[in-house]
């Protein structure tokens, strides 16, 4: 079993926040407050603070000819969630920064990905691997 990871970010108001990752991406919201809200993020907690004016990306880094946003997090999806979470995004008008895509193929490493950004701006990415093994591959 893995342990679970926290990480708090900055957003910029509960409101978008909860309609993003409750509705949106259909997490399940834990404890909260004015200031605060807890995410279960498939057994990790992700907790979205209220912070005015925080700045989310601080810059991009090319990978695979694409422009990647950095900071960014995310999930290691099996294929099939991958693809349903892709098609639940697409049907609730997500603009995607990187749009859907295998990189890497036929390289090791070979995996599906895609970026977007929440309301406030953090960028997530969401990743499957036919094989997980594959996934700190060279």
């Amino acid at each position: 079993m893995r342990p679970a990871f926290h990480l708090a970010i900055p957003v910029d108001d509960l409101a978008r926040a909860r309609a993003f990752y409750g509705g949106v991406l259909g997490l399940a919201e834990g404890r909260s407050s004015d200031a605060w809200v807890d995410w279960d993020f498939r057994g990790h907690q992700v907790v979205t603070h209220v912070v005015p004016g925080a700045k989310a990306e601080a810059g991009r880094n090319p990978v695979d000819g694409h422009d990647v946003p950095v900071p960014h997090f995310g999930l290691v999806l099996d294929v099939d969630s991958f693809h349903e979470l892709a098609g639940r995004l697409r049907g609730a008008g997500t603009e995607f920064v990187i749009e859907p895509y295998q990189r890497f193929a036929g390289e090791p490493g070979e995996q599906w990905t895609m970026f977007l950004h929440d309301p406030a701006g953090n960028a997530l990415e969401f990743k499957a691997f036919r094989d997980e093994a594959q996934l700190f591959a060279k």
